[in-house]
């Protein structure tokens, strides 16, 4: 049985980084590509960035480009975003999703397994 599991979030300053990290059990990733969303209160939840089954094609949403990175590392079943110049805006519950599909999408509708979500607060 997949499953997802989000870690990395947590409190940090206005202008600082964190690591989300997202361990899939159960399956092989070799075999899924992965998004990573977050929802905020009161707002949808936004893709915002994925990575495809090779690892070879990457897509982010445009508020995040050139501040987020997403990579994977098949041996340890995991993948991972990088966050630079965090901002109070990027404060949501962050999380990632399975597909069993080779391309990626940032549409949250294309995945039907989900994590539970970690926290990500920017404050001063």
């Amino acid at each position: 049985q997949l499953q997802l599991v989000e870690s990395g979030g947590g409190l940090v300053q206005p202008g600082g980084s964190l690591r989300l990290s997202c361990a899939i059990s159960g399956v092989t990733l070799d075999y899924y590509a992965i998004g990573w969303f977050r929802q905020a209160p009161g707002k949808e939840r936004e893709g915002l960035s994925c990575i495809s089954q090779s690892g070879s094609n990457t897509k982010y949403t445009n508020s995040v480009k050139g501040r987020f990175t997403i990579s994977s590392d098949n041996a340890k079943n995991t993948v991972y975003l990088q966050m630079t110049s965090l901002e109070p805006e990027d404060t949501a519950i962050y999380y990632c999703a399975a597909d069993h599909g080779y391309w990626c999408y940032l549409g949250k509708n294309n995945y039907a397994y989900w994590g539970q979500g970690t926290q990500v607060t920017v404050s001063s």
